[in-house]
């Protein structure tokens, strides 16, 4: 770093000319150099390397933006150059990260939790750079219950930076970091004689304040701050007045705005959560408790979250509630000038009056007193709306977040993670839910109970989904349905085959003789004898090696194909990783479809079983030949022993006679990946491809998280995860070389713990 004092930093803040150059790179220039050229030439481009390449260009001094030393440095830690853009304009939080030293408290956000933990490490993580500066990264280690969450143990591509236990190490960018403030300052409460005081706290969404209007002073809460041609405008929710009307929203500047002091003088003083006569708590309501599911306005749209607290603060004369809202738009832990009233993740907390909570009406059908999911008399929740499935456009608003999804309860995660990969976001077995059967109880559950509210709202409570349990077990199909955890494929198959009695999917031959043997099913399990050479196998290797070793075809293309990977039981699993593959080429597994050359990719004639193994003329297993290129690949001595058979052709299809005509090039069939299921330590989870981005996917936990013990129940999440699809286009090489656990997000999950791949056909589920 010694050259790094040497130099003049600069952003640049718009796009150059050249096309080359990007808005929000990082560059600099020899101090030196700098200042000749800044003498000489005033206004006309400087000569500038940028960080990352090898390169020297002009650049005009009206797009550079001049950047310390410790800021080039955490904006390089940014990988996006939109994202070093956004940081730029947060000047506050890029002097805060710049001030961060070595034991600060932090909190740091690590897979949408905020983390406790201390800087053990400032700066590169890469093993070496040829640039005079590096990206500057913070390493934390987690403590306290957070102890065991984070991903590494101070280690980052093998090099250790600071040492800490096990998963406790997390190394992340300033944007990921923030600091504990042990001090928060208390600003002034208003008085008559100072109308005009500004609050030494910034305001945010949520906040309770006071402000002077008329004579008298009004109370409300904050709904939005917006920019004006006067200045920052607040604008406010307020509450009644001193004559009982009934309040609105009022547009006030701001320095006309302070926070209310909402709690006792005495900061300091530690109360727990329970309901205690100090914590000022009082028994439940009629229609909301404690544990209720709400919903509420802020500006105009609706939030929703979880009442965690019910009372009277002090210095405030009506009822209030602390809530866990959903979209993580709090303010706090739950905490508020030192007092915790109840303990949830950081920026997820928010105090709000009583009267403006309504019940959610999501879940209006179900008047449970207190949402756990454990009433057995509660209703369940109906949709008789028929709904499609969550549009691309939809996902972000409609199903990411806490309390979305299917919520689980009992070992239900293996149906939980099958129900909201085959129904969220794809229609492929949509026929389940409208064919003729005489088991319309089941059906009828399936479709208004889970599936419709499931893509209306987002959400299914577990009740809805024991239900079904309960039914399946009423009916003898199994005993144990409502307590003991099963196998996803078991399940799919009981709902598909023995109670709706859906067709099989899947058609299977074994080419023999003169006929083909055809055999049905509903998901094709697949097994490995053990003479491969995969090491690193994708989906489409592990199905053609399957299909080889058990001389099986596709009798037809399967509108929908469930692959099961081989394993022995829930520990054991034959390879380490296996890659998904998003899109199947399943044109060499059909029996009678046309195929092309692997050469030439005209049309075939033979077929060689002997060339399965051999990968010098193609990376697909199952070698089709047309008679030229077989003559070809059949002349060399290790191969001139081979037996090749003929291939039969479709109607339309024909070899050319004529050796001046070209001959017809077939299609490929491909099939395309829309879910995966995962499971570890018999848990199971679920990604789902919901767009046509390689960055659209999502990933479900059906119990996240869990709140109480024997009578609490579980929180359903669904996040965005677009760090897989960075994954899925790394080379195999690059694939083999990463560490699961220093993987980004939950990307380790779908690459080390696939269990259940489910791909589909867009145009053939049009006839299904």
């Amino acid at each position: 770093m010694a050259s790094a004092d040497k130099n003049i930093y600069f952003i640049v803040i718009a796009n150059p000319s050249v096309g080359y150059i990007e808005a929000g790179e990082i560059c600099f220039i020899d101090k030196d150099l700098y200042e000749r050229k800044k003498e000489n030439t005033d206004r006309l481009p400087v000569t500038l390397v940028h960080m990352g390449r090898s390169m020297h260009t002009d650049i005009d001094k009206l797009l550079l933006r001049p950047l310390k030393l410790r800021s080039a440095e955490l904006l390089l830690a940014l990988e996006s150059n939109t994202d070093r853009l956004v940081a730029l304009n947060d000047p506050k939080a890029l002097e805060e990260a710049s001030n961060l030293s070595l034991d600060s408290r932090v909190c740091v956000e690590y897979n949408g939790k905020w983390l406790k933990g201390v800087i053990r490490y400032i700066g590169n993580i890469k093993s070496y750079s040829y640039e005079p500066i590096t990206g500057a990264f913070f390493g934390v280690e987690l403590q306290g219950e957070d102890t065991g969450k984070g991903q590494n143990n101070g280690s980052y591509l093998h090099k250790t930076c600071f040492t800490c236990p096990n998963n406790s190490g997390i190394f992340a960018p300033f944007t990921r970091i923030k600091p504990v403030d042990h001090k928060p300052s208390a600003p002034p409460l208003p008085t008559q004689s100072s109308p005009s005081m500004t609050s030494t706290e910034p305001l945010i969404v949520g906040d309770r304040v006071t402000f002077f209007g008329d004579k008298n002073a009004h109370h409300g809460m904050v709904m939005a701050i917006k920019d004006s041609p006067d200045g920052k405008m607040v604008l406010i929710s307020t509450d009644k007045d001193e004559e009982g009307k009934q309040g609105g929203e009022m547009t006030v500047p701001l320095d006309c705005v302070i926070k209310e002091e909402l709690l006792n003088k005495d900061e300091t003083e530690k109360m727990d959560t329970s309901q205690s006569p100090e914590m000022g708590g009082v028994p439940d309501t009629e229609d909301i408790s404690v544990g209720s599911l709400v919903q509420f306005i802020v500006g105009k749209k609706i939030s929703y979250g979880i009442v965690r607290w019910i009372g009277y603060l002090p210095d405030y004369p009506e009822k209030s509630a602390l809530l866990e809202v959903e979209d993580g738009s709090g303010v706090s832990d739950g905490t508020y000038k030192g007092k915790q009233y109840f303990k949830c993740p950081p920026q997820s907390g928010l105090f709000v009056k009583l009267s403006i909570c309504r019940p959610d009406d999501r879940f209006s059908a179900a008047k449970e007193k207190e949402f756990n999911g454990n009433s057995d008399k509660a209703s369940v929740y109906v949709e008789e709306e028929n709904v499609p499935p969550i549009r691309t456009e939809d996902v972000s608003k409609r199903l990411i977040g806490r309390m979305k999804g299917i919520q689980g309860h009992c070992n239900s995660c293996y149906m939980d993670s099958a129900l909201f990969s085959v129904f969220s976001c794809s229609s492929v077995l949509d026929s389940l839910l409208f064919k003729s059967t005489q088991d319309q109880t089941i059906q009828s559950i399936l479709l208004k109970s889970i599936v419709n509210p499931l893509r209306k709202h987002g959400f299914v409570p577990e009740r809805s989904v024991m239900n079904l349990r309960k039914q399946l077990q009423n009916r003898e199909r199994c005993p144990t349905y409502t307590t003991d955890e099963k196998d996803p494929e078991e399940f799919l198959s009981l709902i598909m085959q023995e109670i709706l009695s859906l067709d099989p999917p899947l058609k299977l031959c074994s080419p023999s003789g003169s006929g083909h043997k055809e055999q049905s099913c509903y998901y094709y399990q697949i097994f490995m004898d053990y003479n491969h050479h995969l090491v690193l196998p994708t989906v489409q290797q592990l199905l053609e090696h399957s299909f080889f070793s058990n001389s099986l075809k596709l009798a037809e293309v399967p509108a929908c194909l469930i692959l099961t990977m081989p394993r022995s039981g829930k520990s054991f699993k034959m390879f380490p990783k296996i890659i998904p593959s998003i899109e199947l080429d399943i044109t060499g597994l059909l029996v009678d479809g046309p195929q092309p050359c692997v050469l030439c990719g005209q049309l075939a004639n033979e077929e060689c079983a002997e060339c399965f193994s051999d990968t010098l003329f193609s990376d697909t297993g199952f070698k089709y030949f047309c008679l030229k290129c077989s003559t070809q690949v059949h002349s060399h001595k290790h191969r001139r022993c081979h037996k090749t058979t003929s291939l039969h052709l479709p109607q339309g299809f024909s070899y050319s006679q004529s050796s001046g005509s070209d001959p017809r090039t077939p299609p490929r069939e491909k099939l395309e990946l829309f879910a995966v299921l995962c499971i570890e330590t018999s848990h199971y989870v679920s990604f789902v491809k919901y767009g046509p981005r390689d960055t659209d996917w999502i990933f479900f936990d059906s119990m996240a998280d869990r709140v109480g013990e024997s009578n609490g129940y579980n929180i359903p999440e669904v996040r965005a995860c677009p760090e897989v699809g960075q994954y899925l286009h790394m080379s195999l090489a690059q694939l083999a070389n990463q560490v699961p656990r220093e993987m980004e997000g939950v990307a380790k999950r779908l690459f080390c713990d696939g269990y259940m791949y489910l791909y589909q056909s867009k145009s053939m589920s049009l006839y299904r």
